[in-house]
């Protein structure tokens, strides 16, 4: 049985924020906080665009689930993963992941499920990214913004457990999306 912990009353007050960086995609701040013990800290923080990010875990009618294998800069290497992309001003998480899927994969979606919406990284950055179920999809691309065509590979919803022994599948978003997918389709299939 799970211990009762007791819940901090209200977040440390921020006693001053100031940019140290920006780029064209974040801004890092750094905190001068004070902790409701009177304990001070320095803390750093990135701050994203505030509109969020969506990830798309597309299924075919033959159960087969939809990745791109696309650059990273972060690890300088091709890693695959589900479609992904920023939420556009004026958009909802749902037609950002239509619009991304068009993109990246070539497919819209008549039927949108979110899954979870989850922190990229809460102790330091602020991003939150929508995770999409898209069913019922049908063929219709979009020009995207990436410097080259990304690959699309067809992965057998069956062989799941599979994929995630891939050695270029280790993005945790895109790891996370693939097991709450499995949960979902899990306790659908138990109330059928």
């Amino acid at each position: 049985m799970p211990m009762t912990q007791k819940k901090h009353p209200t977040p440390p007050q921020i006693l001053s924020c100031e940019v140290v960086a920006k780029s064209r995609l974040f801004t890092v701040e750094s905190l001068e906080l004070k902790f409701s013990n009177d304990e001070q800290r320095q803390y750093e923080r990135i701050r994203g665009g505030g509109r969020g990010a969506v990830m798309i875990v597309p299924l075919t009618t033959d159960n087969e689930l939809l990745l791109v294998r696309e650059y990273c800069a972060g690890t300088n290497d091709y890693q695959l993963g589900f479609p992904k992309g920023l939420i556009d001003p004026g958009e909802t998480p749902e037609q950002a992941a239509n619009r991304e899927l068009k993109e990246e994969v070539g497919f819209g979606a008549e039927q949108l499920q979110t899954l979870k919406t989850v922190s990229m990284a809460p102790s330091y950055f602020n991003a939150t990214m929508h995770i999409l179920f898209a069913q019922q999809l049908y063929p219709e691309a979009l020009v995207g913004d990436e410097p080259e065509a990304l690959v699309v590979v067809k992965w057998p919803l069956t062989d799941w457990q599979s994929l995630l022994q891939q050695s270029d599948f280790t993005e945790a978003r895109s790891v996370a999306a693939l097991l709450l997918l499995t949960k979902y389709l899990e306790v659908g299939a138990a109330n059928d």
